[in-house]
């Protein structure tokens, strides 16, 4: 196939339960494949692009690597653990003008997401805390994931780019 010049690790699974009953198999397969498979995808690429001499890697993060979301504890770690990893990644291949960095979207309207859309109440408390007032769309994500891997974004790396209608400024 020749040159890998974007990686853009999208994956995500969610398990819902209070931390005290959460089983210990739902958390493994959560971490497995939020995180591990990022792991992954990052080390076998991240070795091509070594080769060749640069690339840009945008992993998906979220809103909760950064903030605590009641009964989503393995999620949260995964997505936490997506941004450490970004960071990490960011500082040692840097040398190889591979710049890593992530996008965390706030919510979202999504098969993970669904039930709390379909909850009201849930749907009603999320909105509120949104100043920009509604959920995101994927042409919200579409630009920050373009600028990420653009030459725009070349003196960029390590960040996490929050795409959620300023969640987090509020």
């Amino acid at each position: 196939f020749g040159r890998i010049d974007i990686l853009v690790n999208n994956a995500g699974i969610n398990y819902r339960e209070a931390s005290e009953d959460y089983p210990l198999d739902e958390w493994e397969r959560v971490l497995s494949v939020n995180l591990t498979g990022v792991f992954l995808c990052c080390r076998e690429v991240g070795r091509v692009m070594i080769r060749q001499g640069g690339g840009k890697i945008i992993n998906v993060a979220s809103l909760t690597s950064v903030i605590g979301v009641k009964t989503i504890p393995a999620y949260s770690a995964s997505k936490g653990g997506v941004a450490q990893l970004t960071k990490v990644l960011a500082v040692e291949w840097a040398k190889y003008n591979i710049q890593v960095n992530a996008i965390g979207p706030g919510y979202f309207r999504t098969d993970l997401t669904e039930p709390l859309f379909q909850d009201p109440e849930r749907r009603e408390w999320i909105t509120s805390r949104i100043p920009m007032g509604r959920w995101g769309t994927p042409e919200d994500l579409k630009g920050a994931v373009v600028f990420l891997a653009s030459e725009a974004s070349d003196y960029i790396t390590g960040q996490v780019l929050f795409v959620d209608g300023g969640w987090l400024a509020g």
